[in-house]
């Protein structure tokens, strides 16, 4: 299996650019768009002066408790910028989702529940809710991390969309918002009050 099929087994369909955008980002982006791969895993990631965007990380169930992820986390670290990923909101019947987001919790990231983050997708034109997952090594605010993912989304996940998809994502505006006193929870708070009860 390659890694844009390892990819598309584990991630859904609304969440998965396709394989020629993902090619086109890693032949003509090069300089800011990587891919990561081992027999185990696939990290593809964008790198930026100022900050790291995960933008999927996949490691083999067979590769699962042997300290992989952790290993990926930490090279993405040693680049000592903010490093910034979406995670699905966790669904309690979906153990998945909890266990990722205990991993993450476990590497140190934090949830910006100031900002809300929805997109339609080009592939099933279904809008999906996703949350944004940030570690810094200097305490970024979120609004730093707002303004780096709305970098992020017009240079890595709106790149030539028309081209690929035949029509385009909605402009940033409309999918990133930011909220200091928004209300939702906090993931993380969460999961440490689920595991206190």
């Amino acid at each position: 299996m390659n890694w844009f099929e390892k990819l598309n087994q584990y991630f859904p369909i609304e969440e998965m650019k396709s394989q020629e955008h993902m090619e086109a980002l890693l032949d003509e982006k090069g300089d800011v768009y990587h891919k990561d791969e081992g027999e185990k895993h696939v990290l593809m990631y964008a790198e930026f002066p100022t900050f790291v965007f995960i933008d999927y990380v996949y490691v083999s169930a067979t590769a699962r408790g042997e300290g992989l992820g952790h290993k990926l986390m930490q090279k993405m670290k040693e680049k000592n910028k903010p490093i910034i990923l979406e995670v699905e909101p966790v669904d309690y019947e979906d153990s998945d989702t909890e266990k990722r987001l205990r991993f993450y919790q476990r590497e140190g990231f934090t949830h910006a529940h100031s900002i809300g983050y929805s997109r339609r997708s080009l592939a099933t034109d279904e809008w999906s809710h996703l949350e944004i997952l940030y570690w810094s090594p200097e305490d970024s605010s979120e609004q730093e991390i707002f303004d780096q993912m709305k970098h992020m989304y017009e240079e890595i996940h709106t790149y030539k969309d028309k081209t690929f998809y035949g029509k385009s994502y909605q402009p940033v505006e409309e999918v990133l918002k930011i909220d200091e006193k928004k209300s939702s929870s906090n993931m993380m708070e969460e999961l440490n009050n689920k595991e206190k009860a």
